[in-house]
């Protein structure tokens, strides 16, 4: 494993556009909760890792350079140090604005009571919420403790706050590559998110 970056913030903060971002400059292929979601043993590898398997990071990513949202996200203290060459980018936005679509979009799929291994269950509801995702002060704080530790832990010259807006400019100098002559990419909104769900 050989990550080029890494990216340290939730779901629902500008991910899915920043994981397009990276594929534009060459930094992909970029694991995303896409690529779990769409392969079956993506999906049995990462149920067991959550379960607590020592699933190694070779097989958990391999074929993929960069990565972000979650499931990595929930990883990248261990991402960060296992990969000391690897910028990092931590996608930010206010917290009621990010838990206003993670409520619509996330949340729900934190609370499936069909299948109780599933990675929104599991992993997010569980281990990142404590199974508390549902209130919504409860999960901010959780959000802000986890923006936080980014900052504390990663040094200045690996990690970039990407605040959703900001486009090309910052999220190229932070990788030392050209600014592309295209529009920064958007994608998976809170209604293409449920599209995408069914």
């Amino acid at each position: 494993m050989d990550l080029k970056v890494i990216g340290a913030g939730f779901g629902r903060t500008g991910t899915d556009s920043l994981r397009k971002a990276l594929n534009i400059l060459g930094m992909g292929p970029t694991h995303h909760m896409f690529e779990v979601i769409s392969d079956p043993e993506q999906i049995r590898l990462w149920r067991a890792r959550a379960r607590g398997e020592d699933i190694g990071w070779d097989s958990l990513l391999a074929g993929f350079t960069s990565c972000v949202d979650w499931p990595t996200a929930h990883y990248w203290p261990e991402l960060v140090a296992l990969n000391p060459q690897a910028k990092v980018v931590l996608t930010w936005r206010t917290p009621e604005s990010w838990y206003a679509s993670y409520s619509k979009t996330i949340l729900p799929l934190t609370q499936e009571p069909h299948d109780p291994d599933s990675l929104g269950r599991m992993l997010i509801g569980e281990q990142v919420f404590g199974g508390r995702g549902s209130d919504p002060a409860h999960a901010m704080a959780v959000y802000n403790a986890n923006v936080e530790a980014v900052k504390a832990t990663v040094p200045a010259d690996r990690l970039l706050v990407h605040e959703l807006g900001d486009g090309w400019e910052p999220l190229c100098a932070h990788l030392g590559v050209p600014v592309p002559d295209i529009p920064y990419p958007r994608g998976n909104d809170s209604d293409e998110f449920e599209k995408n769900r069914t």
